[in-house]
């Protein structure tokens, strides 16, 4: 068999895994809404086993197994992230805080001038 009948069978047996995969969360959403008489936790609950099950097919796949080292590599880099201290993060609220009432006052201050010139030079009285 050559490597392009290889990857290309690979790739039917992907798109059939990816397919369940989407039956199966389409099948626990049918149940959900055509059955109603059921207790809603148990409609639930069943979709959420359906949507790990759907996760697990899907993880077999090639795209899974790239999500899969996605995730992976992700919460590595969170791991060497700098996270700021409680004190950094309250200092930098406050400093936001503080220019954004300075912009509004400034703005609100801005706003009476041209009223007031706008009144002027169409003689609305000042």
């Amino acid at each position: 068999m050559t490597a392009r009948a290889e990857v290309e069978s690979g790739g039917i047996v992907d798109k059939l895994k990816m397919f369940a995969a989407m039956a199966i969360l389409g099948g626990a959403l049918v149940g959900y809404y055509l059955l109603p008489e059921q207790s809603q936790l148990i409609r639930v609950i069943g979709v959420v086993v359906a949507m790990i099950a759907a996760w697990l097919v899907f993880a077999q796949t090639d795209s899974g197994r790239a999500a899969l080292e996605f995730i992976g590599s992700s919460r590595q880099e969170l791991r060497k992230m700098h996270w700021p201290t409680r004190q950094e993060t309250v200092q930098t609220t406050l400093a936001v805080l503080f220019m954004v009432f300075l912009l509004a006052v400034f703005m609100w201050l801005l706003d009476m001038f041209l009223l007031w010139a706008t009144r002027g030079l169409t003689g609305q009285g000042f």
